[in-house]
């Protein structure tokens, strides 16, 4: 792969850009640059980009991807700066091609469950869309309501209802996609089904912006449930409520929402705002079952967390929409840094109380403090470490040991370093720990397959 430049002359570079783009979307101030240098993912200094492009249409991304190619200029794709692991981190030198103005929803066709998107389309603002027609777009990351769809595209989002309808790439059936030398491909199809060739989008799903710059997105849409039924079950610790999500498997329920909460969570979002949940349990498992089954599947959990122990409440209305915008607002409080790092694992279901219970032993052991949630429908896990900023070095070091700890746990668990925030830049150190040799060197002669310049989000995603 041939390396790209350490960096374009800046004036030559504006001037390349603005023979396509407007001077106004063109941001080269201070400022600008420093707003745009990072995501909300950990990093060990920001760097500012040579230059940040506000793109409006498809052509004026063919340029911007045409001008980085034939300078060698490196190039970061960007929708809302949402990522939690660096993907959208400015690299030295870099133009950074903001999507966000491409926010149109361009078709929807209800018969077909589909609709045809931009990639800066908001994914709340394509429920609000579709939901006349009684459809909805399935994958619903704690950010739905700011996260583009260009954004879930690129790290496989997944969200509280993936445990029954999926993630992202189950809902993606085709892409428009800018090469890394400006070339416009269409890939998939309009068809649930279809298997003709390679699966392209199933690839550009999930590749962090490492392969192409999607430029348009066509998603399945799922049918809107006609009931809900919410359920809050409080449990005594995180280990109880842990078996809870076995026990509902167990009587085979598949609720749609199913996470996970435990009691510093609970205690955090009481403080943030004024709920009473830490007064009712150490550890809540919220769960709602939709659909013409939802009251019966409904009393089934109810039934089989009571006689584990629970404490079961049905929530409906206003209060059911305020505990699962208390979920979505679990992780809390502002970016990543140093002394503060919220993880991504995910391990086999039938590990789970196993690994919350190592989770609280490697705090102990690592004297860090440790909140968890967790989409415990499907084994993905966010725990969060952190210590005290007073404690310096020190504080940092048993902070990262407790990290790289919880890691080769889930890894040996038989589980993933990553379950919907994509490696990005923050997780390439552990990529190795679950990949083989010989698969890290088949992804890099793919990513020089699609970007032989290697300037499409160079160090992101792959070793």
């Amino acid at each position: 792969m041939t390396a790209v430049t350490d960096g374009m002359v800046p004036g030559t570079l504006v001037e390349e850009l603005l023979a396509g783009v407007d001077r106004s979307r063109v941001l080269t101030g201070e400022d600008e640059l420093r707003a745009y240098s990072r995501d909300q993912g950990p990093v060990a200094q920001p760097v500012e980009p040579a230059a940040v492009v506000l793109a409006e249409s498809i052509e004026e991304v063919q340029h911007v991807v045409r001008s980085a190619h034939r300078l060698g200029v490196p190039l970061i794709a960007r929708g809302a700066g949402t990522s939690l692991s660096g993907g959208a981190h400015a690299v030295a030198g870099c133009i950074v091609l903001s999507l966000e103005r491409m926010n149109r929803i361009l078709e929807v066709r209800p018969e077909d469950e589909l609709a045809m998107v931009e990639p800066g389309v908001i994914n709340a603002d394509l429920n609000i869309a579709v939901a006349p027609y009684g459809l909805m777009y399935a994958p619903d990351p704690a950010s739905h309501t700011i996260s583009t769809l260009g954004g879930n595209v690129a790290t496989n989002a997944g969200g509280l209802r993936c445990a029954k309808y999926g993630v992202t790439r189950d809902s993606v059936l085709a892409l428009d996609v800018v090469l890394a030398d400006g070339t416009l491909i269409h890939t998939g199809h309009s068809t649930f089904k279809g298997v003709a060739g390679y699966d392209l989008t199933a690839l550009f799903v999930g590749s962090e912006g490492t392969l192409g710059v999607v430029v348009g997105i066509t998603v399945r849409l799922k049918y809107l449930p006609v009931e809900t039924r919410t359920l809050a079950a409080f449990f005594p610790d995180i280990p109880a409520a842990a078996a809870g999500v076995l026990a509902i498997g167990a009587a085979r329920v598949q609720p749609a929402i199913l996470e996970l909460l435990d009691g510093n969570t609970l205690g955090i979002l009481d403080t943030a705002f004024n709920s009473n949940l830490a007064a009712r349990g150490g550890a809540l498992l919220l769960v709602q079952t939709d659909g013409f089954g939802a009251e019966p599947e409904a009393a089934v959990v109810r039934d089989v967390l009571t006689r584990r122990g629970a404490t079961v409440e049905a929530e409906e209305g206003t209060e059911a929409a305020m505990l699962l915008d208390l979920r979505r607002n679990a992780r809390g409080d502002g970016v990543d840094d140093d002394f503060r790092v919220g993880e991504d694992v995910a391990v086999p279901r039938s590990q789970l109380v196993h690994y919350a219970a190592e989770l609280e032993r490697m705090a102990g052991d690592h004297q860090v403090r440790l909140r968890l949630v967790a989409h415990a429908g499907d084994g993905n896990l966010h725990p969060t470490f952190w210590v005290s900023s007073d404690e310096g070095a020190d504080g940092v070091r048993r902070l990262h040991a407790a990290l790289d700890e919880s890691v080769r746990v889930a890894l040996a668990l038989g589980g993933t370093i990553t379950g919907e925030h994509g490696i990005g830049q923050y997780k390439l150190r552990w990529l190795s720990w679950e990949q083989s040799a010989e698969v890290l060197v088949l992804q890099r002669r793919i990513k020089e397959a699609f970007d032989p310049r290697g300037i499409l989000n160079p160090g992101k995603a792959i070793l």
